[in-house]
């Protein structure tokens, strides 16, 4: 594909984003998410994690591999949950031209997760019988913690910072990693409403406030329900997969960089709770951000994100 003909925008520092059918990527990210548009075709047991950046992508990767992998969720103590749960547009297909060789079933149904839009995965999941599950965050929690892992990415390679003047101007014309935001949230929040039998949206939010709650509504959605006296199941999955236990581990705590990351593995972990950004956004910006939000998700219907 020649990325030269995309329309390209400068992001922050020498970065620039190019767009492909209405949404914004890293110009490298592009083939290989070609290549999961072209060559992935999800089995029916398979199980994809879909997320926009920053939204807690991490933290649900690890409570669905708990929940998934009961045996084995000790795993977590020494493995980062990205080798865990391969992302398919940065790990599974990012070299080969071919589909490469997925993991096969064993125990369970294989897990992945992707922040590709769902108008560019249209083929792929409406023929699908694959269970979906969707994380979205408030956009204002979402832009201040992409504000932050940017930043520390950005430390290698410029001296100034992100501004986050800059970040916000640019997440609200959408011009952000797999953005816009909004039609990213919406795309799949109108396909759970379609097909809520193979797709699940939640919210970070409601998961923070609720987190034994949606253990138990994902063990159900995704056809290993918890019984009645594994309550102290459900207990232990939620205490190992809180940011507070995952970020103690060695693995995560490391300052390697991972090898499909240019980034440390503790990048991955910072606060991870509600209303952050009401110490970072100035009371303009914070306006700005909900007007949009009015205008996207509340004229549809959908009272969330103030």
């Amino acid at each position: 594909m020649d990325l030269s003909s995309l329309p390209r925008e400068k992001w922050w520092g020498d970065e620039y984003l190019v767009q492909l059918e209405g949404f914004w990527f890293r110009p490298q990210r592009v083939k290989p998410i070609k290549r999961v548009i072209n060559h992935y075709n999800p089995l029916p047991s398979d199980v994809i994690l879909v997320t926009s950046p920053k939204t807690g992508t991490t933290w649900l990767k690890s409570v669905l591999y708990s929940i998934l992998n009961r045996s084995s969720k000790h795993k977590l103590a020494v493995k980062h949950p990205h080798e865990l749960v391969p992302f398919l547009e940065v790990q599974v297909f990012a070299e080969a031209d071919e589909p490469p060789i997925l993991p096969a079933p064993s125990d369970g149904p294989r897990l992945f997760a992707t922040h590709i839009p769902y108008q560019l995965l249209t083929k792929t999941l409406d023929y699908s019988q694959c269970k979906v599950v969707y994380l979205t965050r408030n956009p204002k929690d979402t832009l201040v913690s992409l504000w932050h892992f940017v930043n520390k990415w950005n430390m290698e390679k410029v001296d100034q910072p992100w501004s986050l003047d800059e970040a916000t101007d640019k997440f609200c014309r959408g011009i952000s990693l797999y953005g816009p935001y909004y039609d990213h949230v919406l795309g799949y929040r109108e396909l759970s409403l379609k097909r809520p039998e193979n797709v699940l949206f939640v919210t970070f939010e409601d998961m923070l406030e609720d987190p034994h709650g949606y253990v138990k509504k994902l063990g159900e959605f995704l056809g290993c329900p918890f019984e009645k006296d594994e309550e102290d199941e459900v207990e232990e999955i939620v205490k190992n997969c809180s940011i507070e236990v995952l970020s103690s581990h060695d693995v995560n705590k490391s300052e390697e960089s991972t090898t499909w990351f240019p980034l440390p593995c503790n990048s991955f972990f910072r606060k991870g709770k509600t209303g952050d950004y009401k110490n970072y956004l100035s009371n303009e910006s914070i306006q700005r951000i909900d007007t949009l939000t009015k205008e996207r998700f509340h004229s549809l219907g959908f009272m969330y994100g103030i």
